[in-house]
C-alpha cells in the first residue's frame, strides 16, 4: 500500500507540475481581444442568460472555482485581472460549472449531494488511520473485519465522488471551449492553447480518481485473505 501511495504521489506531483507549467506558459500569451478573465466570465454568463451569478476575485493561484451555494464564480487574482489565454480558459471553465448549475446538469447535482457524505468519509478515514497508528485496533477494541468493511464503505464514497467529478470537469471544459470558439473570443490558435491547458487540469482529476480506485481495490483485497 505504501508503494502504491508513493507511485501515485509521484504521478500526482508530475501532473501538478505539468499543470503549473502549462498555465505559466499560456499566462504569457496575450489574448488578441484584450479581455480580462473577469470580463470573459461576465460575458459567458450573460450569453447564457445567467444573471444571478457574481464574478469575484479570490486569493492564491489555481484557486479558481464555482460555488453553487452562493452562486459565485471565484477567480484567482491573476486570472481575474489577466488578459491571457490561460485566464480565458480558466474563467470560461468555471463559468461552465455555473452553466451546469443553471441547466440542472445531473452529474453536478449528484456531486453536490455527495459533498456532506464525502467530507464525513474523509474525516472518518483520517481518524481510522490515526487510531491504527496508535494501535487502537490491535487490542480487540473492534473486530478487524469490521474495520476493513468500514474503510471500504468510506473509501467507496470517496471513490464514487472522484469518479462523478470526472464528467463534471470534462463537461465544463467542453462547454468553455465551445463557447470561446463559437463567440470568437479566442482565435483557432488560442483555442488550441486553451484546450491544452484545460486538458492538463483535467488530468489532475483523472489521476486522483485512479488513485482512489486503486486504494479501494487494495482494501477490497483484504476480504479474500
Amino acid at each position: 500500500m505504501i508503494l502504491i501511495l508513493i507511485v501515485f504521489g509521484i504521478i500526482g506531483f508530475a501532473v501538478q507540475s505539468r499543470l503549473k507549467g502549462k498555465f505559466k506558459k499560456y499566462s504569457k500569451v496575450g489574448l488578441q481581444n484584450g479581455l480580462s478573465g473577469r470580463e470573459i466570465a461576465e460575458k459567458m454568463l450573460a450569453d447564457h442568460g445567467i444573471t444571478d451569478v457574481k464574478v469575484i476575485s479570490t486569493a492564491g493561484r489555481l484557486t479558481d472555482h464555482y460555488n453553487p451555494t452562493d452562486k459565485t464564480v471565484n477567480l484567482s487574482e491573476a486570472v481575474y485581472n489577466e488578459r491571457s489565454v490561460a485566464a480565458a480558459a480558466v474563467a470560461a471553465h468555471e463559468c461552465g460549472h455555473a452553466v451546469q448549475h443553471a441547466t440542472a446538469y445531473q452529474w453536478l447535482q449528484l456531486r453536490s449531494k455527495m459533498v456532506p457524505a464525502v467530507s464525513f468519509s474523509n474525516r472518518a478515514m483520517s481518524f481510522i488511520f490515526i487510531a491504527m497508528i496508535f494501535g487502537a485496533f490491535t487490542i480487540n477494541l473492534f473486530p478487524l473485519n469490521t474495520v476493513i468493511w468500514t474503510m471500504i464503505v468510506f473509501q467507496g464514497a470517496i471513490t464514487v465522488f472522484s469518479l462523478v467529478t470526472l464528467p463534471v470537469e470534462y463537461d465544463a471544459s467542453n462547454r468553455a471551449l465551445a463557447w470561446l470558439k463559437n463567440t470568437n473570443i479566442t482565435s483557432p490558435a488560442e483555442n488550441e492553447m486553451a484546450d491544452d491547458a484545460l486538458k492538463a487540469a483535467a488530468n489532475t482529476y483523472l489521476v486522483a480518481a485512479l488513485a482512489s480506485l486503486t486504494q479501494l481495490a487494495y482494501y477490497l483485497s483484504f476480504l479474500r485473505d
